[in-house]
């Protein structure tokens, strides 16, 4: 039996032509229209792409700078010792340390949205694995999380750093900001993300890299871009 949707997705859903492809304005301005919620809600745009992650050299992963931040506040965690965690803890993580950390961390201590290490500290951070791999956050240095340069790695996730992994089903999902945003911003943001996206395609994925993409916030229905108005051919 389906879900029940709300009066308020209903209404929003009414607003929506199924069949149409919205460019990305068209998209952000129909958003705008439905009936806000007392929560500010958080955009997401959602790709399908021509990639098998099952192949290793298939794998679409990184990280992108969002213009205007991602409106979420993100707590950070450094595993670091001397230069390096003090570095961290001048830019602002909300928590640093090394061999008392990771026994916290082991203990069940879960109040932190990010990861980052130093080189030196992964031999000991990977005994976390079981507990980071899972909710995505266990330190790797493609995407910018291991790293000697803590304070930098700190700054750009607390300025609004996003990460991106594709799923075992070729979607993707990224966070583009919060509906309250200007229109002006949801627009710098998505398209930064789909340029990132564009940019991180495997140089062995043939055809159509990207299938579709879609637009939503929270508790509103998707709508489907016009993926030839920011793929080229």
């Amino acid at each position: 039996m389906p879900a029940k949707r709300s009066k308020r997705y209903v209404a929003a859903e009414k607003l929506v032509d199924k069949k149409r492809q919205y460019s990305l304005q068209d998209a952000i301005a129909l958003l705008k229209q439905i009936p806000p919620t007392k929560s500010d809600q958080t955009l997401d745009i959602a790709f399908h792409l021509g990639v098998d992650p099952r192949q290793s050299d298939q794998m679409v992963r990184g990280t992108v700078a969002l213009p205007h931040g991602s409106g979420k506040a993100v707590r950070v965690l450094v595993f670091a010792q001397g230069a390096a965690a003090e570095a961290a803890k001048s830019a602002g993580a909300e928590y640093v340390g090394f061999e008392d950390l990771i026994k916290q961390v082991q203990e069940g201590f879960q109040a932190f949205d990010v990861v980052i290490a130093t080189p030196g500290a992964m031999q000991e951070v990977r005994k976390l694995g079981k507990i980071l791999g899972p909710r995505g956050l266990m330190p790797n240095p493609k995407i910018g999380t291991v790293t000697e340069d803590t304070g930098k790695a700190v700054k750009e996730c607390k300025a609004g750093r996003v990460e991106f992994k594709v799923d075992k089903g070729a979607n993707l999902h990224v966070v583009c900001g919060k509906l309250s945003f200007a229109p002006e911003a949801i627009a710098d943001n998505t398209k930064a993300v789909i340029d990132a996206v564009l940019r991180s395609k495997p140089s062995t994925a043939r055809g159509k890299y990207i299938h579709s993409a879609t637009l939503a916030s929270t508790f509103s229905p998707g709508l489907k871009l016009d993926v030839s108005s920011f793929l080229s051919a």
